[in-house]
């Protein structure tokens, strides 16, 4: 499968961007799809996750009551609505996905990568 980041920008703190990522090339419902972000220098981390059908999601603490990750598998789209946004957020976000069924956060497991968006929040 083969995704696409989009939606990143410039925002002010306090502000909302709802990134998107799109997939072509496979059975979309067969695959989990998480989102992870790597500041400058930083390790790639985990943001959230939608399993394959949409009903179970799992965030990180940082995104916990701030993100929202969403799936319509008839577009095959996953959506990461971010409200609330500071500059410690600033990073480029990449959607992955994997064929776990389980909760998975370790970059390393996933296969499937976007090529990630950047996001920006100024104070």
């Amino acid at each position: 499968v083969q995704l696409q980041a989009s939606g990143g920008g410039l925002v002010q703190a306090g502000g909302s961007l709802r990134l998107s990522c799109a997939a072509s090339g496979g059975t979309f419902s067969d695959y989990d799809v998480s989102w992870f972000r790597q500041a400058p220098g930083k390790e790639r981390k985990f943001v959230a996750l939608v399993n394959w059908s949409g009903v179970t999601t799992f965030y990180s603490d940082s995104a916990k009551g701030r993100f929202e990750v969403s799936r319509d598998n008839a577009k095959n789209l996953v959506y990461l609505q971010m409200n609330n946004l500071n500059p410690e957020d600033t990073a480029v976000y990449y959607c992955a996905a994997g064929t776990f069924h389980a909760i998975a956060t370790t970059a390393s497991r996933y296969t499937y990568w976007g090529q990630g968006t950047q996001v920006t929040v100024s104070s």
